[in-house]
């Protein structure tokens, strides 16, 4: 492919000179020759410096391109012309692209843009090197990121020569491709196959430089504008012998100056524009450079007023004082009654060419003070915009451009229409799949989880695929990631419904395997063609133990501390959906303080040209390979390049760390007698003093007192007290077998015998609340303790006293006596 397309560029050798070290000297890094020019380096340099006199070094300081007729920069004069491009930007020039021609004629218009071409795209390669002293190789994957095609014909035999970027432009597989030239006549539009057959039998007499468009059309029906560029090189006996050439997407390659190219390429460039924004940068393209303007914007209508999509240069400064003065975001905002040369054209629909000196009002004289074009954009429905263009110089309409403008405005109007309507589409897409995920993971004791969701970019963008991070208590975390079959609004609706579903069952406190059955039931009543995958997981923040089910989904991935990854073996059970008694089995693994548990849906892993083996390989080795410190760098690395894709993505990452302080328990079974509130304040009581809890206990044993009290009076079956200590904090939970959650009375006068026992629980703690559990309900309350002061050594033992009426030494007051008879409540 390289040598191919040097010979149609025309030069016979290329090569890349990058600065050394210390940016004195410039050094050969890369050299290539065509095909029978041969791949001596030593007609070139091997370090030129940059304060020489050489060509090189001249264009490297200057930042200009030359064109010599003859190599004198070679060794030997006859080896034809020189070319030498600065690769970069000014002020920050990386190198320099010199191609030594075969030609003494030197080289063409064409071939000149197309070298330019290629030095922008070296410029890219370099930019993208860590090292741009010593980069890799540059000029083939250059020459790949193009995007072109290259094919040799050997006349009156049928059999051509390609490579792979030309069998992809036209959508063939090198499977499929027998090498012949009627295979790929076979996929032209009919219409086009005259012209493209004076290429195949070029004439006797025919030579130099040939140029044409044509359509193909893939297999899947899609039909795409390529351009052709060739040439006719001739054997021993002065006859045609070979065409060699270029193919590339019509939009690569310099336009042509034909108004006919100009359309095509512009219909064919806007058949590609799906957004506003695209079909805006394509307007630039089309008008500004080729009509030589010096300004192009385009708005649409929105109601009264232009919503300016784009605006060429963008610079605020480059427009008049009024486009200044309503530029509230990116772009101006006016209304069109401010503007009535708009205004009326807008009105009639038509074409208004004002030259220079016209009397316009301010808000347009500045735009175009040379010239000012007004293009109505119309549509089927009526005008979608407006496109202005503008001359700072004065301008003379001719009549090719006039056809030119209003054959623009038609084509570029009904785009807009349908890429409004796209946008529309995708905004709502966006929003649904938005208001279904969660907008933010909760902060987790001992880890840190980060998700990402990225849409598919063919079709709607919306999709089925779901995570979810849920709190289960203040030590354990339930992680979900799921994929409902399909890629719709409908399979989104589903989507969404049961993440709401797994995420209410989890909260209910119920077992891993409870909760994805009773989805999956959910799933199967609702009576729709689509099944689900899921991955469910419940950690304990405080032991790493974690209990995996597995429902038709990817096995999850897991990095351990030592940077190994492997794929956990979850036992799994059916999709959701499939059969209403399927059993999902619980598979428990022990994750170490430093591992990084990844949940993935198959958007990320498998593809038409990526198995699924192949693509969990790829994702364990990102895994090991990604900096764990940070983990949504990690996840950013584990989705690599943004390119097509075909099916939405989900991944849920949660790196666990360990609870650095560990919470202390105790638990107490309150039996339903008498004295059961004494009992259970005893025991908080102690359980205080063992926690060093002083000045804040008495607070805390009216909080226990109230919560039991309305525990045993409100509800019937078992009741139970839990205390939890871990850092500041201490937490009263009272468990029952009532769902019911506790209210607080509406109106409580000084009458009343009751109803103040939660008015109480709130005034004393920093926050409170109820959770349901299974089979009942939790109302919990945590109190903000004062970390106890180390105290000194004693000689003789310890006498304080472990019932509740005894003194505590450190706050010298009494524990007990905190009596109230409240309606029965104690």
């Amino acid at each position: 492919m390289r040598e191919r397309v040097l010979a149609f560029a025309g030069a016979a050798l290329a090569a890349v000179y990058v600065p050394g070290d210390g940016s004195q000297e410039l050094r050969l890094a890369e050299v290539v020759a065509s095909a029978g020019a041969g791949t001596s380096g030593g007609r070139l340099p091997e370090r030129i410096p940059v304060s020489g006199d050489s060509p090189v070094a001249d264009a490297f300081r200057v930042g200009r391109q030359l064109w010599l007729s003859s190599a004198v920069f070679a060794s030997r004069p006859e080896d034809g012309p020189l070319a030498v491009l600065p690769l970069g930007t000014a002020g920050a020039w990386l190198g320099c692209l010199v191609a030594l021609g075969d030609s003494v004629d030197g080289f063409g218009a064409e071939q000149r843009d197309f070298l330019e071409q290629y030095a922008e795209a070296i410029a890219g390669r370099l930019r993208g090197e860590a090292d741009p002293s010593a980069p890799a190789p540059l000029l083939d994957p250059a020459l790949r990121s193009m995007r072109v095609g290259s094919f040799v014909l050997v006349l009156g035999t049928g059999v051509v020569e390609t490579d792979t970027t030309l069998l992809e432009l036209f959508g063939i597989s090198e499977d499929d491709f027998d090498g012949k030239t009627d295979t790929l006549l076979s996929y032209t539009v009919p219409e086009d196959l005259p012209s493209l057959m004076s290429v195949v039998e070029p004439s006797t007499q025919a030579g130099g430089l040939r140029e044409l468009e044509f359509r193909v059309r893939r297999r899947t029906g899609e039909l795409t504008w390529l351009r052709l560029s060739c040439r006719v090189l001739r054997g021993t006996d002065d006859g045609p012998e070979q065409v060699v050439g270029l193919v590339t997407a019509a939009p690569v390659l310099r336009q042509s100056a034909s108004d006919v190219a100009r359309v095509q390429w512009l219909t064919a460039a806007l058949d590609d524009a799906t957004t506003v924004r695209d079909v805006s940068r394509v307007v630039v393209s089309a008008l500004r450079e080729p009509l030589a303007a010096d300004r192009v914007a385009l708005a649409e209508l929105v109601d009264d007023r232009l919503a300016v999509t784009v605006l060429d240069p963008p610079a605020a400064g480059a427009w008049p004082e009024l486009w200044r003065s309503e530029w509230r975001s990116e772009w101006p905002d006016a209304p069109v009654s401010a503007l009535p040369t708009l205004q009326a054209a807008l009105r009639d629909g038509r074409m208004s060419l004002w030259p220079a000196g016209a009397a316009l009002e301010p808000g347009l004289t500045g735009v175009g003070p040379g010239g000012l074009a007004v293009l109505p954009l119309r549509a089927k429905s009526g005008v979608a915009g407006v496109c202005l263009v503008g001359w700072e110089e004065p301008h003379e309409f001719g009549p090719e451009e006039r056809s030119l403008l209003t054959a623009t405005a038609g084509l570029v109007g009904q785009a807009l229409k349908r890429a409004h309507a796209y946008d529309a589409e995708q905004e709502l897409a966006t929003l649904l799949q938005r208001s279904l995920l969660p907008r933010r993971l909760p902060e987790l004791p001992g880890g840190t989880a980060v998700a990402r969701y990225l849409p598919a970019q063919r079709g709607l963008q919306v999709g089925g695929d779901w995570y979810d991070v849920i709190a289960l208590s203040e030590s354990r975390v339930a992680l979900v990631i799921g994929d409902v079959q399909g890629h719709s609004a409908g399979a989104a609706t589903i989507m969404g419904q049961m993440r709401t579903a797994v995420r209410a069952y989890a909260v209910e406190g119920h077992p891993p395997d409870v909760v994805v059955s009773h989805a999956n039931r959910l799933l199967v009543g609702m009576e729709t063609d689509l099944f689900a995958t899921c991955c469910y997981v419940e950690l304990d923040m405080e032991e790493g133990n974690a209990l995996f089910v597995r429902a038709g989904h990817l096995s999850p991935l897991l990095r351990h501390p030592d940077g190994s990854t492997e794929e956990i073996a979850v036992e799994g059970g059916l999709p959701l959906g499939i059969a209403a008694d399927a059993e999902f089995p619980l598979t428990a693994v022990a994750l170490s303080p430093g591992a990084v548990l990844a949940l993935v849906t198959d958007g990320l892993v498998e593809s038409a040209d990526l198995q699924l083996d192949d693509g969990m390989r790829r994702t364990r080795e990102a895994l090991a390979s990604a900096d764990p410190s940070d983990p949504g760098r990690m996840a950013d690395v584990l989705l690599g390049e943004d390119g097509r894709r075909e099916d939405d993505v989900a991944l849920l990452l949660l790196r666990y760390d360990g609870m650095k302080v560990r919470p202390v328990r105790a638990g107490w079974v309150v039996w339903r007698l008498p004295d059961a509130v004494m009992h259970a304040r005893r025991f908080a009581a102690r359980t205080l003093r063992s926690w060093s809890v002083g000045d804040e206990a008495d607070a805390m044993l009216l909080v226990v007192s109230e919560l039991v009290t309305n525990a045993l009076v409100h509800t019937q079956g078992a009741v139970r007290l839990d205390l939890t200590h871990a850092g500041d904090r201490v937490r009263v939970a009272v468990t029952d077998s009532s769902p019911r959650a506790p209210a607080k009375p509406v109106i409580v006068d000084w009458e009343s015998t009751g109803g103040r026992g939660l008015f109480l629980v709130e005034a004393m703690s920093a926050s409170w609340g109820s959770v349901p559990v299974g089979g009942g309900k939790q109302v919990w309350s945590e109190v903000v303790v004062t970390p106890p002061e180390p105290e000194p050594e004693q000689d003789g033992p310890d006498r304080s006293d472990a019932g509740t009426g005894g003194e505590d030494k450190r706050s010298g007051r009494k524990r007990g006596g905190l009596r109230r008879k409240r309606g029965g409540l104690r």
